[in-house]
This record gives C-alpha cells, sequence and structure tokens, in this order.
C-alpha cells in the first residue's frame, strides 16, 4: 500500500473515532446520573432572575420536579392538589423543592419569568424556587424526559430517587389516591435516616419539548 493511500486510511479511521466519540458522550452522561450517584450541579435562574445552584443548598434535601403547565399529566397532579400537598409537606420539613422548566422558547410548557410567577401563583404552588431552563442544559445533564419528571437528592449531594412522581402513569385524576408516591416515600426515608426502599421507577407524563442541540 503506498504512502498517500495509507494516510488517507489513517484519516478516516481517526474521523471515524472521533463520530463515535462523540456519539457515545451523551450516553455516557446519562448513564452517569442514577441512584447513588452524585447530582450534576448546576446554575440556572429563578422566576426572580436569581441565579440558583445545587451547590448553594448543600447539607439539605432537595426535590427537582421538570413540569409543563400544559402537559394533562402534570394537570392531574396540579388539578388534584396532589403535587402542592407534597411541595407544602416537603418544605415545612426544610426540604429544598424546584419546579422546573426546560421547553424550549416557542414549545409547549415554555415560560418567561413574569409567566412562571404566575403559573406559580395560580396553582398555589408552593416550591422554593421555579427554575428557567430554556436551553435545556439542567434538563440534558440530568436526562429528564418527561414532565413531571422526579429527582430526589439526598444531604450530601447524592440522587436517592429518580423517576415518576408514583405508579399510576395516567391521566386519571382519581388514580392519585390510591397511587404510591415514591417521592413522599423517598422523602420520609431519608428523614428517617433509612435506605430509600424504591430508588428509581419509570418516570411517565408528556415529552419535554427541548430546543436543538448545539451543533459542533
Amino acid at each position: 500500500m503506498d504512502l498517500t493511500k495509507r494516510q488517507t486510511l489513517q484519516g478516516i479511521a481517526a474521523a471515524a473515532a472521533v463520530v463515535l466519540l462523540a456519539a457515545a458522550q451523551p450516553t455516557i452522561a446519562r448513564d452517569a446520573v442514577q441512584p447513588g450517584k452524585p447530582a450534576p450541579e448546576f446554575a440556572v435562574k429563578d422566576a426572580s432572575g436569581k441565579t440558583v445552584t445545587l451547590q448553594s443548598f448543600k447539607g439539605k434535601v432537595v426535590v427537582l420536579e421538570w413540569t409543563n403547565q400544559d402537559c394533562p399529566y402534570v394537570r392531574k397532579h396540579y388539578g388534584t392538589g396532589n403535587m402542592q400537598a407534597l411541595q407544602k409537606e416537603a418544605t415545612a420539613d426544610g426540604v429544598v423543592w424546584l419546579t422546573i422548566s426546560s421547553s424550549a422558547p416557542g414549545q409547549q410548557g415554555h415560560v418567561t419569568e413574569l409567566e412562571a410567577e404566575k403559573l406559580t401563583a395560580d396553582r398555589k404552588a408552593h416550591p422554593t424556587a421555579f427554575l428557567l431552563d430554556p436551553s435545556g442544559t439542567v434538563g440534558r445533564a440530568y436526562g429528564a424526559t418527561v414532565t413531571p419528571h422526579m429527582f430526589v437528592i439526598d444531604k450530601a449531594g447524592v440522587i436517592a430517587y429518580m423517576g415518576g412522581i408514583d405508579d399510576k402513569p395516567t391521566t386519571n385524576a382519581a388514580d392519585v389516591k390510591e397511587a404510591r408516591n415514591f417521592v413522599r416515600e423517598a422523602l420520609r426515608a431519608l428523614a428517617a435516616g433509612e435506605p430509600v426502599k424504591t430508588a428509581s421507577a419509570r418516570p411517565y407524563g408528556c415529552s419535554i419539548k427541548y430546543s436543538a442541540e448545539p451543533r459542533s
């Protein structure tokens, strides 16, 4: 094989390796987010314009709740008062509750700062803060796929629970009363210093309308 042809083949192989590596990166990031692993750090603005970081809540239990006010699964939990009751119960116990919108501008679920504040008031919600993630950076870091997708982070900054809010993946409001609420169970276990029995469950809801990922 002559030198020119060998160099061409080597160049193609190197390019292919770079493509494969790039393709593998998102999978590696998602796989890293799992119970027992450190929760990804973030810095994002809330509805008041203040930058919120996960690091600032070190030593506290944190709940992340991905939301989309137009999603029927989200409406099920807010329409019945289920989500608000859980938020109020958690924050009364010193838990930090962060509601997050990762919908891209122009997509279902996207809200501005003023809209997020109005939504919180209209829903009579009780989050510690409403975070705006229109770029989808935080959502992608956690591998959040639907609304409501829930994460519970313990005082050491480790993911204690991730998945659906409960075991009733329907839009039927009547199912709320009979549901096994995994988030409540996780919070109670952490408060009692006990292991979280169900550390993950299948998330259900409406797919998050992310912005297009930036091209390299």
